[in-house]
């Protein structure tokens, strides 16, 4: 086995035991992203040179120790191009940012830096987090490790090519309506989105402020589990950020599934979800069952209202975060103007994508004098509903299983010309969003080569649980051991 394929504690217990270095495990990384970045695209800024400076760091500051500082330390990773690094280039995959450094870290990046993580690059992305299939990125499309003709899912595609490719042991992603758990799904990959307030936001790129949440990618619960406990936790300069304990997620992963009620909630095996899916899926549900898990369907009668309501609340938030890139303070300025509304006019124009300038045109208009009440506050009266149905269900179950998305991953340029098409692909994932619950999404099988992922929700704050829950079913599975060859 090549020390790329390792997973992050397999290469965390190995650093540990003085038996490699972390200069060996980045040198191995660094050589894989040489060997497969020109096929899968998963990068928009690479940082070698200090990636080996903190793996010689991180040696350092593991000779002669019996236990590492954390068992992040050494450890190769990337961050999702949305997030903020100080003295690093930051461009959400778009002409507006393309040359903005950002002065500070984010607070999962100092977070991360003092775990004595190594970071090897950033990572393509749908332009400012606004796609389900890293199509949308202004540089480039990422492909999926498993397949050179289809998508790695989004928005965070590159963060799940660059661990499923094996260029990062994981990776940081964002997920605003399912952009951290599609992309684990299609790269089979396990995938975390926390609850809304458990991880900081604070330096990361808004997209939907009251939606947007940092989430990992990794290649097993057990590694996810490591990274989340890192990142998660209270944070002042965040004012959505929830201070409440962390408890020892890697601790609480043996717990098992014997006694827990998990509801199947019906509305998510959607029509039009891909028969072999769903024929997946069902196996897994079997599977819980067998492991001890009392599983039984529950209605969400709300769910079928989430995608309307989200395309109505996202665009909105993204139409005001998205208003302060004007060509005055930073990013692109549109130099040719003949005047200050020439100038706004040109620099957004050019500067943003389609995508984007398609969200911010249904955003401004759901906010607009006369249709507020009729759609934005609609939208949200709506929201608060779906929260109520996770509220009930959560009374008589623990968790919900459910698809992480109706099909496998598409071809690339199938839903490019189909904005309603592409938004479809976020239909099973986006009400974790919506109630702000955490959610996880797990390998369960495989369709013609190609990944299908197991989706766990549960009540606020227990991630605890959605790990114990996904770690069980992977123990007694192989499918997360499997890995695309490229």
């Amino acid at each position: 086995m090549e020390l790329f394929e390792l997973t992050l504690h397999e290469a965390s217990d190995l650093l540990r035991q003085h038996l490699i270095s972390s200069t060996e495990l980045t040198k191995a990384v660094l050589g894989r992203i040489e060997a497969v970045e020109a096929k899968v695209k998963a990068f928009v800024t690479l940082t070698p040179e200090l990636a080996l400076e903190q793996a010689h760091q991180a040696d350092a500051l593991l000779a002669g120790r019996a236990e590492p500082p954390s068992p992040l330390t050494g450890i190769p990773m990337a961050l999702k191009d949305i997030i903020c690094t100080k003295g690093i280039r930051t461009t959400c995959a778009s002409r507006m940012l393309e040359n903005f450094i950002p002065p500070y870290d984010a607070i999962v990046v100092e977070r991360l830096r003092a775990a004595g993580a190594v970071f090897v690059g950033k990572t393509n992305m749908d332009e400012f987090a606004m796609g389900s299939s890293t199509e949308n990125s202004a540089f480039y499309p990422t492909v999926n490790p498993w397949a050179a003709d289809r998508v790695p899912g989004g928005s965070s595609g590159g963060s799940a090519a660059s661990v499923s490719s094996g260029g990062a042991f994981y990776a940081l992603g964002t997920d605003t309506g399912g952009s951290v758990r599609l992309p684990a799904s299609f790269c089979g990959l396990v995938g975390l989105k926390p609850t809304y307030g458990r991880v900081s936001r604070y330096g990361l790129v808004a997209f939907a402020s009251s939606l947007d949440q940092v989430g990992v990618l990794a290649k097993d619960v057990t590694d996810c589990a490591l990274a989340l406990q890192v990142i998660a936790g209270y944070d002042p300069n965040d004012s959505t950020s929830v201070d409440t304990p962390v408890p020892d997620y890697h601790r609480g992963l043996q717990g098992g599934l014997r006694g827990l009620r998990l509801g199947v909630p019906k509305e998510y095996f959607v029509e039009g979800m891909q028969p072999e899916v769903a024929a997946v899926l069902r196996q897994a549900l079997d599977k819980l069952s067998e492991l001890g898990a009392e599983l039984r369907e529950v209605n969400m009668p709300h769910t079928g209202y989430s995608l309307p309501a989200y395309y109505l609340i996202a665009p909105a938030e993204a139409s005001a975060n998205l208003a302060r890139y004007d060509g005055v303070k930073y990013g692109y300025s549109d130099q040719k103007a003949e005047d200050l509304w020439d100038a706004y006019a040109r620099t957004r124009g050019h500067g943003f994508g389609p995508e984007v300038k398609r969200r911010i045109m249904l955003g401004t208009y759901a906010l607009s004098a006369g249709y507020y009440d009729a759609y934005y506050l609609k939208a949200q009266k709506v929201r608060t509903l779906i929260k109520q149905d996770f509220d009930q269900a959560f009374k008589d179950f623990q968790a919900l299983v459910v698809p992480t998305s109706p099909t496998v991953a598409f071809r690339l340029g199938d839903k490019t010309g189909d904005p309603l098409a592409m938004y479809l692909s976020d239909v099973c994932t986006l009400t974790a969003n919506l109630a702000g619950i955490p959610a996880i999404s797990i390998p369960c099988g495989f369709v013609d080569g190609l990944p299908v992922g197991l989706q766990i929700l549960g009540p606020p704050f227990a991630e605890d649980l959605l790990l114990r829950v996904a770690y069980a079913y992977e123990q007694a599975t192989t499918w997360h051991r499997q890995r695309p060859r490229i």
